[in-house]
């Protein structure tokens, strides 16, 4: 297939390195309004500059869309009208209400999806078969600060990868949602289908962190989405007394996970969908709603 990427910012690179790695990209296309930043990174990925939009949207049959959020809507309106496949990075929109407008129009011949990329995180393959009644949830997405964020909350850029998660685990049933935090400091605890989840995310940390924990009658199970490793924490048979303390044995199993990198997973996913005309993973409604959970837990900081 011939690929294009629009927007080479950070995103936009990591797209355009692993397209330039997939034996199914025939040829790779880079936009960007900085001419010379598109150069460069077409350069670094054996691809071609296109002029503009338009003109990308005339040589290839998929593109991803890394422009900066508040573009996504007008961008991806352009490459609908275009009659091109499209990979919109998350979060969709900027708004639930961009989004809810973007969603209408896409043409139901076109392969439309969104880069959730921890779904494609190989550890969530193997908790959603180990999941069963979970009792609690935990999530931590923690980041040092960094200066290329600007104009969305923590949640619109870090929670909104464990709300994609946990909404993924659960038939999208009734939940209620408290939440409380600031612009860079969040957490929202959720209960749904009888589960407690409690989700945190930050990016005034001091170090990075990416967990899942999850508590169950039988285990607990701990994941960490950079390591890509899962640790299992059965309960003891018997609790014994030493020197007048209960000591508890825990069993720990070590999952063996078969690591990758999940845009890799992610891009070679929906280079599939759009060759066979059917749904990428992750559809556009199910972005809107992710965006929707995002508002409600913002709406929480006043």
């Amino acid at each position: 297939m011939d690929v294009g990427v629009i927007g080479v910012g950070v995103m936009g690179r990591n797209h355009a390195r692993v397209y330039s790695e997939l034996k199914q990209v025939d040829s790779l296309w880079i936009t960007d309004l900085n001419t010379n930043a598109a150069t460069e990174v077409a350069k670094a990925n054996d691809g071609q500059v296109a002029p503009s939009v338009e003109a990308l949207l005339e040589k290839v049959d998929a593109v991803s869309i890394c422009v900066p959020t508040p573009f996504h809507h007008d961008v991806a309106a352009k490459v609908f009208a275009g009659g091109v496949n499209a990979l919109i990075e998350k979060p969709i929109c900027q708004t639930s209400a961009q989004a809810e407008a973007l969603v209408k129009i896409i043409p139901k011949d076109l392969t439309v999806g969104v880069g959730h990329i921890e779904r494609f995180n190989p550890i969530i393959d193997e908790i959603r078969r180990m999941i069963n009644k979970p009792l609690y949830i935990e999530t931590k997405r923690h980041n040092p600060a960094s200066s290329r964020i600007t104009g969305t909350s923590v949640v619109e850029d870090l929670m909104i990868h464990d709300i994609d998660v946990i909404f993924n685990l659960f038939p999208r049933e009734d939940y209620s949602l408290h939440s409380a935090g600031n612009a860079d400091v969040c957490g929202a605890l959720i209960a749904i289908n009888g589960t407690t989840v409690y989700m945190s995310a930050s990016r005034k940390s001091s170090k990075k962190i990416r967990m899942i924990y999850i508590e169950q009658e039988d285990c607990t199970i701990e994941g960490d989405y950079m390591t890509q490793e899962i640790a299992i924490y059965r309960k003891p048979g018997q609790y014994t007394i030493v020197h007048d303390r209960y000591v508890q044995e825990n069993i720990i199993e070590k999952v063996l996970v078969n690591k990758q990198e999940p845009l890799k997973r992610e891009l070679s996913t929906f280079l599939e969908c759009a060759s066979a005309k059917k749904p990428f993973p992750i559809t556009p409604e199910q972005a809107l709603q992710n965006l929707r959970v995002s508002e409600q837990i913002t709406h929480g900081f006043s």
